[in-house]
């Protein structure tokens, strides 16, 4: 059952839940991603009869993305349609700039929804379990990996120090040492690195608490983590997400929570900042 932001369009709920869905249920929710246009003429019946399911299966399918029933969803699509902005054609332009423009494209008009599954209050127990853990490792694995370096790099310039550890035997290790009043953080745009998993369970033996950042919130990290973030992938599907990956939308929000916990934490965070820059301006040269 959907359980993030009510203001988040059907589609995007959609390419985050459908990997987690009953067969028959993501069967139903790919033809409405697939032709969302169609979908809202579509009744329930209708739709059960073009996809070969039951009617009962549409409303569980819409019950699933967290509306009362596909009437709902109908509603929920035309407003997306409504307010979405033009899709941009594809590039007449055959040079490797024109495809490149197209991919910006593409990806602009999907960013607006990449944190509409966040809710303030998960944002801010979040940023609050960052500013007050006593020891903090940062643990991402595969193409989430720069990720998590990037983060905890930004982290301890903002004055919260923050251990990242490359390899994952050694997170595993270092995961089991924290203990309690200490977080780990993992990303995992997949959400379902076997590593990042047993990262994860070394830090909660351990007595840690554990944040995630994730684009899937019925994935295994999402639902083993005590507060999660759920970035919606910047791909249609999941089978797009892990053809075509990409962790730009991770990238984004990481560098914008930074943000808020130097907000959080006002002057010391500031003063941290400018002892960075000096560290930065002495490492430069002409």
């Amino acid at each position: 059952m959907w359980q993030g932001s009510v203001d988040a369009p059907p589609t995007t709920r959609i390419a985050m839940l459908a990997p987690s869905m009953q067969p028959s249920e993501r069967r139903v929710a790919e033809a409405i991603a697939a032709d969302a246009d169609a979908a809202i003429e579509w009744t329930a019946q209708e739709i059960a009869d073009t996809v070969g399911v039951g009617r009962a299966t549409v409303i569980r399918t819409a019950q699933t993305l967290g509306y009362d029933g596909y009437p709902q969803l109908r509603v929920a699509l035309a407003r997306e349609r409504a307010t979405a902005a033009p899709v941009q054609e594809d590039s007449a332009d055959p040079t490797m700039l024109g495809a490149l423009r197209g991919a910006v494209d593409r990806f602009a008009a999907r960013l607006a929804h990449t944190v509409s599954a966040v809710t303030e209050e998960t944002l801010s127990a979040f940023v609050n379990e960052l500013d007050v853990s006593t020891r903090l490792l940062v643990a991402a694995n595969g193409l989430s990996a720069p990720v998590g370096a990037d983060l905890a790099m930004r982290l301890t310039s903002a004055g919260r120090p923050a251990e990242y550890v490359a390899d994952t035997l050694g997170q595993q290790i270092t995961a089991s040492q924290l203990g309690a009043g200490s977080a780990c953080l993992v990303v995992s745009g997949s959400g379902v690195n076997r590593a990042s998993i047993d990262v994860i369970t070394a830090a909660r033996a351990s007595g840690a608490r554990v944040l995630a950042i994730t684009s899937f919130p019925r994935s295994p990290v999402a639902e083993i983590a005590d507060t999660v973030l759920v970035v919606a992938p910047i791909n249609d599907s999941f089978r797009d997400e892990l053809l075509y990956t990409s962790r730009a939308a991770l990238m984004l929000v990481t560098e914008s929570i930074v943000g808020l916990l130097v907000r959080t934490r006002g002057e010391s965070a500031t003063a941290a900042q400018v002892a960075t820059l000096s560290v930065l301006g002495h490492s430069l040269t002409e």
